[in-house]
């Protein structure tokens, strides 16, 4: 089987589980170099280079925390400096603390904003310039069907991943004249612990509101992020691609 992605270096932030260590086994199963970004566990992080090492592929783990301005210009130029190039960029890494707008704390909102949002900024930010350099690049942001809809309970989640849309469709316009593409993926109710973590009666009422009348799994998002990643969506930037079995 042709591997699209060969000779492509690929980092995937929040790639420890997931929707995140999906992205990073279909990307590293299409030929890539995958740097799994990490923050909160090693543990799962090495788990996931494990499972690409045992496809065939390759994989290194990288601890940073992405809503750090400085440490992610860190990384960045460390993962340069060992491979020379970085062709793909996956914004993954999300945290959530849901709430009613009445009990939210300034805590929960900024620490959501700060990582789903700003963290994608940071990436973005420092990787552009090796992106213009290169003549080329595939950014692609996780944002959420929460973005596009809202949802009650989760009104600093929302305006995280409604943010990130913005910021894809402004990173397109200014980037797309050096051949670099942006473009961002918003998952529905898709089957991951997460989700399994939900009360019954809550996982049933995501389920009555999918037209197809099921959730999707991590696979959905990852053959799509796939695609955006390689050659032949080399003439699409700036989309939102909801993969949500026809929620929106």
């Amino acid at each position: 089987m042709e591997k699209e992605l060969a000779g492509k270096v690929a980092l995937v932030t929040g790639a420890g589980r997931g929707i995140g260590r999906a992205i990073a086994c279909m990307l590293a199963r299409q030929g890539a170099m995958v740097i799994v970004n990490y923050n909160g566990s090693r543990e799962k992080a090495l788990e996931t280079v494990a499972e690409i090492e045992a496809l065939g592929g390759q994989a290194e783990a990288y601890g940073c925390d992405v809503s750090n301005f400085g440490d992610c210009g860190n990384m960045v130029e460390e993962i340069v400096k060992k491979y020379a190039h970085v062709d793909i960029l996956v914004n993954n890494a999300g945290v959530t603390r849901d709430n009613l707008i009445l009990r939210m704390g300034e805590e929960d909102y900024d620490k959501v904003l700060d990582t789903n949002l700003k963290g994608a900024f940071n990436t973005i930010r420092h990787l552009s310039k090796y992106f213009l350099k290169q003549r080329g690049g595939k950014i692609i942001n996780i944002s959420s069907v929460s973005g596009v809809l809202g949802n009650a309970g989760q009104s600093n989640y929302s305006a995280s991943k409604a943010g990130l849309i913005g910021l894809t469709k402004s990173v397109a316009r200014e980037l797309a004249s050096r051949g670099i593409c942006a473009n961002a993926v918003a998952p529905g109710f898709i089957d991951t612990e997460m989700t399994q973590a939900l009360p019954e009666k809550s996982r049933e009422a995501a389920i009555a509101s999918i037209p197809m009348g099921r959730m999707g799994s991590v696979e959905d998002i990852a053959h799509m992020v796939a695609f955006l990643a390689g050659d032949k969506s080399n003439y699409i930037t700036g989309q939102v691609i909801c993969v949500d079995g026809g929620m929106t």
